[in-house]
């Protein structure tokens, strides 16, 4: 496996890269943020990346990175766990956002490369940190075969916390343009409908909605591609979403309850490298504010339990 010194952060952290080759893949790994700066496909890079750390500290959309401690949004920035609150950042409006100000995107995690194709990186988060309680040991597992890319993630606490870490890739099967005519599919028969904060207001069927994708459906077909919604994954194994464009599939299967669908409606050339719907976002997760909502499933981890989830993205060529 390849390694090449990629940067400093302003803290004095050395950044390294990492790449990755297994068969017809290959893919560039950072030790800041996990990120998946690139993933190439027979040649062609199905990922948005910055160019430079630099890139990754002020124009990013959270590109390829892990996010944590809590992925998505918390309400107001508060939960309540074994009756006693807690206060996190309100970095989205009136919300808690992809673990704070300074969350795990943000971070330089130690990695552990094996062989060619795989790739362990590690961070430990003291107590406090952006207000989580709990010193949490958390690792990510990237893992290229012939046939894609498996995360797999795994933590273990000292006091009870809340957690929900996901990857924030956004994809482009074309390697350049828009995704608006990328067709998508997603095994669901309920999402979480949000309120003007983003946050869910419970479950709702998708069925006579926009949101439904259950058969394949075109991005830009319908509300102008505007979806940032959690949907509710119907449960067994296999595949749970599809992304199709041209010759290239895109099939996603992991352990985890739902999947934010983000289109990349609010990417601006102006903030960012890219402009409105340059890629599409498939964060396996669990459900947003989580914390704060007994009805969804439990984002809380104890010490002696470990969090684990694995997600499978396999590419098929046609």
């Amino acid at each position: 496996m390849k390694s090449e010194h990629f940067g400093v952060t302003p803290e004095g952290e050395s950044v390294e890269r990492y790449t990755l080759i297994a068969g017809d893949l290959t893919a560039r790994v950072l030790t800041y943020g996990c990120v998946i700066q690139s993933l190439e496909v027979a040649g062609r890079d199905v990922v948005l990346g910055c160019e430079t750390l630099a890139g990754y500290r002020t124009r990013s959309r959270y590109f390829g990175a892990v996010v944590g401690r809590y992925g998505n949004r918390v309400a107001n920035g508060r939960f309540e766990l074994d009756g006693k609150p807690y206060e996190l950042a309100q970095n989205n409006g009136t919300a808690h956002l992809h673990g704070g100000l300074k969350g795990f995107d943000k971070r330089v995690w130690t990695a552990d490369p094996d062989g060619d194709s795989h790739l362990r990186l590690s961070y430990l988060s003291p107590d406090g940190e952006e207000g989580y309680p709990g010193t949490l040991r958390a690792a990510v597992t990237y893992t290229l075969s012939g046939g894609g890319l498996r995360i797999y993630y795994s933590a273990f606490t000292d006091a009870p916390t809340v957690l929900n870490l996901t990857n924030h890739s956004y994809f482009n099967l074309a390697g350049a343009g828009d995704v608006l005519g990328h067709v998508v599919t997603i095994d669901a028969d309920h999402y979480t409908p949000v309120d003007e904060h983003k946050i869910p207001t419970g479950l709702a069927p998708v069925e006579g909605t926009p949101y439904d994708f259950r058969a394949p459906r075109r991005v830009g077909d319908r509300i102008d591609g505007a979806y940032d919604h959690n949907y509710v994954l119907n449960p067994g194994d296999g595949v749970k979403i599809r992304v199709e464009h041209d010759d290239l599939t895109l099939e996603v299967a992991t352990t985890q309850p739902g999947v934010q669908f983000y289109a990349g409606g609010m990417l601006s050339p102006e903030l960012t490298p890219y402009g409105p719907h340059a890629g599409l976002c498939l964060e396996t997760q669990h459900f947003p504010d989580s914390p704060n909502q007994p009805g969804f499933p439990s984002t809380v981890l104890r010490p002696g339990e470990e969090f684990t989830a694995r997600t499978d993205y396999r590419f098929h060529s046609r």
